[in-house]
């Protein structure tokens, strides 16, 4: 093509040649500006009531409903609380383009410690203790400090474009809830499921109170271990002499918690080990003396023996011959210092031991371990006859008063720049056996270990009275409530597949139900035991009057009545006492669906699904399924629809430490909300998901 002048003149190399094409003409911005848009949209969609006009045209219809899991009322929503209420209004807005009536009524939960830890936070700044605050008035900052949050995370949550009955959402410290709580725990005590019993509970001593395996995640600690000396003692449990090879040997254990020895009443083994009689010929004096000597006559696992030994800076042995320990009873190595401790301690077979670590034999503390609990619960013929499990250590963390040697030595240290910390009682354990000759060798081991996921302080085992709904106890229905809960998990359609056998092997392996805590906010237990007794009185008049009660006045109205008003005339005040201790909240939470859906005409029972983040396996979910099971036969959902973490862009976990942190208000502002709900839209669910920056740009 030959070029004209017209075309190479300068004239025409700045001609605009829009206006020679036919174009439509838009009133659009030529620029989203989702940040400043966003918001006129949302109150643009408030003032038309939008919701409600969906729920009008949607009448009639075949209903669609998600339950939404509740959140607690502390704090501002984050990435991963933002990314769970997205894809549920997904989910609804799609049902209801489906041609669903899709309802979508949001919840939170508004009890438990979360929301008592801060307000105790709030009242120390103020430099009042708790103990010192009257429970009404304590209740009533909680209540207060809930409102707040329930406010500041909904216009949060608006803000995500997530429509919804905002106006009217369920909050587990409404009246009305609360009396349906307090309404379906008594049904499990009608059931006769309901005991107390005294064993060893996770226990947050910073916190003073039992802890659900949902209320502690594991962070790595470094804690000491030791290897401890029992003396063999010259008779087996039947009589009969032990191999006189063995007289002045000593069974040898290996533990992580020094503290745990005063506890010890037992020492586990495996038949299924071999175990050897060694005598010490030589030790190294290297970086230390060391505790074992020549001559000594140490019994320990095979397999384990040279880890033993190098730890012990022992360097010359001889193995004597095969010993077989089924019988054998040892002395505690405390003994000697006082007489508290001169009780038998017998070998016991147990399942859980192995020769993977430590020597082959287990010290079996039973107010301190579940599984030392079990193994010794076995073999009813040891126990005391007054107190078949010891009370060791109090609420607070320390020796009670009667342990002798130890008494109110502290385990973790509560309070100061150290709190979590290791307190006096390892090292003061340590040594006495040291001064008693009966510590072979110590060292450090970095693990895992469960911590209280709100004091962040490491948590102990502890043997205290609580009260639990049993698992495997026949009900007055028939079957028991594990059996009914495996029965609706096979029942339930589960999103992704693996969830279902997670769930499964959960409820397979979960002990009894602890349902008490020691606070002061929540739902109380309502039961009336026999005065000296832990006998409960199972009244359904008497149960009645409690739950009208509670529905007038909340909760409050068990502490602030008097016994008799409930006991009416058919019993004396004087023969009964209240059990103040509150419910688990996730006792609360798993009750959500009685009180949030069963009884409303716009709502669904069984929900169609539930859709959390899969740490709900073992909390809500979990709780809601053995809830609803023990008092329906089934689960209170027919989908469960599990999503994985939010991440930081390297695949970290987000942490303020690390400064990886991005929250929903940082994303609004800077991108607009859409640009998160397509981010959420475009990933796989199923698996945990990465965001950052680069990400969203």
């Amino acid at each position: 093509m030959t070029d004209t002048p017209a075309e190479t003149g300068n004239e025409t190399a700045s001609r605009d040649y829009r206006e020679t094409l036919f174009l439509p003409t838009t009133d659009f911005p030529m620029r989203a500006g989702l940040p400043q848009r966003e918001p006129e949209w949302l109150e643009r969609w408030g003032k038309l009531d939008l919701y409600r006009k969906l729920r009008q045209r949607a009448e009639g219809r075949e209903r669609f409903v998600l339950h939404d899991g509740p959140p607690y009322a502390n704090g501002h929503i984050h990435i991963g609380t933002g990314q769970n209420k997205i894809l549920k209004d997904i989910v609804v807005r799609s049902h209801q383009m489906m041609g669903f009536d899709a309802p979508y009524r949001p919840g939170w939960d508004c009890h438990g410690l979360p929301i008592e830890w801060k307000v105790e936070q709030n009242f120390r700044a103020k430099g009042r203790n708790k103990d010192d605050i009257p429970v009404k008035e304590f209740r009533a900052e909680c209540r207060a400090y809930a409102e707040e949050w329930v406010g500041v995370q909904s216009g949060e949550f608006q803000r995500l474009g997530v429509s919804g009955e905002w106006d009217d959402p369920y909050l587990t410290m409404s009246f009305d809830a609360e009396a349906a709580i307090v309404a379906e725990f008594l049904k499990f005590a009608e059931q006769g499921l309901v005991y107390c019993g005294s064993a060893p509970v996770m226990w947050s001593p910073v916190e003073q109170t039992a802890l659900a395996e949902a209320e502690v995640e594991y962070h790595d600690k470094i804690s000491t271990t030791i290897h401890v000396k029992f003396p063999l003692r010259g008779v087996r449990k039947d009589g009969t002499a032990i191999p006189k090879s063995c007289i002045g040997a000593h069974v040898v254990i290996w533990t992580t918690t020094p503290w745990t020895i005063p506890g010890n009443r037992a020492i586990c083994f495996s038949p299924e080990i071999s175990y050897g009689l060694y005598k010490v010929t030589g030790v190294e004096a290297e970086g230390f003396t060391p505790w074992a000597m020549p001559g000594d006559t140490l019994i320990v696992a095979d397999a384990l023996w040279e880890e033993t030994a190098k730890a012990a800076n022992i360097v010359g042995w001889d193995r004597l011959e095969t010993v077989d320990p089924s019988g054998f009873v040892c002395s505690h190595p405390l003994a000697e210092a006082d007489r508290y401790w001169n009780y038998p301690v017998p070998l016991l077979p147990g399942e859980h031991v192995t020769d993977e670590a430590g020597t082959g034999f287990v010290h079996t503390a039973p107010s301190h371990g579940a599984e030392d609990y079990a193994a010794w619960m076995d073999f009813p013929e040891w126990h005391d006859k007054h107190e078949a499990v010891p009370h060791i250590v109090g609420p607070d963390g320390a020796y009670y008063d009667h342990i002798p040697l130890f008494a109110g030595l502290h385990i973790i240290r509560l309070d100061g720049k150290k709190q979590g910390q290791d307190g006096p009682a390892n090292k003061t354990v340590m040594d006495k056996l040291v001064e008693l000759n009966m510590l072979l060798a110590r060292g450090r081991l970095e693990h895992s270990y469960p911590h209280s996921w709100r004091s962040k302080a490491p948590v102990i085992f502890r043997n205290t009275p609580q009260w639990f709904v049993a698992i495997d106890r026949p009900m007055k229905s028939g079957g028991t409530l594990r059996e009914k809960a495996l029965a609706a998990v096979a029942e339930t359609g589960w999103t992704p597949k693996a969830a279902e056998n997670r769930i499964r092997s959960m409820v397979e392996q979960r002990p009894d139900w602890l349902v008490s805590r020691q606070r002061a906010w929540g739902v109380p237990l309502t039961l009336f035991v026999e005065k000296g007794t832990t006998r409960v009185l199972n009244d359904h008049k008497v149960n009645a009057r409690i739950v009208k009660a509670v529905a007038e006045d909340g909760a409050d109205a068990w502490f602030e009545r008097p016994a008799s008003e409930f006991l009416g005339d058919e019993y004396q005040a004087d023969d009964y006492e209240k059990v103040t201790d509150i419910l688990d909240v996730w006792f609360d939470s798993g009750c959500t669906h009685a009180f949030a859906l069963e009884p409303r005409a716009d709502q669904k029972w069984p929900a169609d699904l539930y859709l959390e983040g899969s740490d709900q396996h073992r909390g809500w979910f979990q709780s809601s399924l053995l809830q609803s099971c023990g008092t329906r036969g089934r689960a209170p959902y027919d989908n469960v629809l599990t999503h994985g973490f939010v991440m930081a862009g390297d695949g970290r976990k987000m942490s303020k430490s690390l400064g990886n942190t991005l929250a929903p208000n940082e994303i609004a502002k800077k991108y607009g909300i859409e640009i998160m709900r397509l981010w959420v839209a475009a990933q796989d669910f199923t698996d945990d998901l990465r965001i950052s920056e680069e990400i969203l740009q």
